[in-house]
């Protein structure tokens, strides 16, 4: 008989965040595939519960998926857990799902706590239509390429973030999408150590250069309120334009405008540079 992978979610802080039925299987299984022994062990010490470790992490996927194929091939049923929430969201596991449903090998869910999920019911924001983005690029320039991209985006935008680089990134939404924008900044969830930040960017930028954040983070970017619903795009690139005539520069012209209106730098640069193609058609 084939073997059976099961995909199941663990803690993502609390230890007492598990399900009857993801201990049956962390029993059971012949094997357990985790990111870390490390991190792992710990959530079975806690539930005395001795069985198989395997590792299986980003840098060893290549050669793991193929020998995890193999023990399901000989007939032995594999668990796949994550140092915390659910596997594959932007964690380790989406080759090896992959692989077994390619080679017709039975995949079962285990459902369990996600981070994502968790800062969306506990942000207090429109969390009836979302995206979710995963890690920003660690480099500014492909990060602030990223967050252009959500200028127009309705939905309430969720996102993870690295403790040493969330201010660097606060700072780039500040400056992409407006001081004003709202945010959420939900740290350590589940943990002893839990807390939320809710406030505009500009405020919340603040308080996380006055001290240094640690541990998991979550960045939730609640849909704005419509500003420009009232405002005429073509005239506010019209006196953008009057104003660089009169030999101010693009980049201070840009600011001006985006004070004078409350609305981002970023949306009169787009608009001006797609008038600038619009015209050359």
């Amino acid at each position: 008989m084939k073997g059976k992978l099961f995909v199941c979610g663990t803690p993502i802080g609390n230890l007492e965040d598990v399900t009857i039925r993801l201990l049956k299987i962390l029993r059971k299984a012949d094997l357990i595939a985790c990111e870390d022994t490390r991190r792992t062990i710990k959530l079975l010490n806690h539930y005395k519960i001795k069985n198989k470790l395997v590792s299986y992490h980003e840098f060893s996927r290549p050669g793991k998926t193929a020998f995890l194929i193999s023990q399901l091939a000989h007939g032995l049923n594999v668990a796949l857990v994550s140092d915390a929430g659910m596997p594959t969201i932007s964690d380790p596991g989406q080759e090896l799902v992959r692989q077994a449903i390619d080679e017709g090998f039975e995949v079962d869910v285990i459902p369990g706590p996600s981070a994502c999920t968790a800062a969306l019911a506990i942000a207090g924001v429109d969390s009836s239509s979302f995206i979710f983005s995963g890690f920003l690029p660690p480099k500014p320039v492909k990060r602030r390429e990223v967050l252009r991209s959500f200028v127009r985006e309705s939905r309430t935008i969720v996102l993870y973030e690295a403790p040493h680089r969330l201010v660097a990134t606060l700072a780039d939404i500040a400056t992409v999408l407006g001081e004003e924008r709202p945010v959420v900044v939900a740290r350590e969830l589940t943990k002893v150590h839990q807390e939320v930040q809710r406030g505009k960017v500009k405020e919340v930028l603040c308080y996380y250069q006055q001290q240094q954040p640690r541990g998991e983070i979550c960045l939730l970017l609640p849909a704005p309120e419509d500003k420009t619903q009232d405002i005429d795009m073509d005239l506010i690139i019209r006196e953008t334009r009057e104003l660089i005539h009169d030999g101010m520069e693009k980049k201070q012209a840009f600011k001006l405008k985006a004070r004078q209106y409350n609305i981002p730098k970023s949306t009169i640069y787009e608009c001006f540079i797609k008038s600038d193609k619009d015209d050359d058609r």
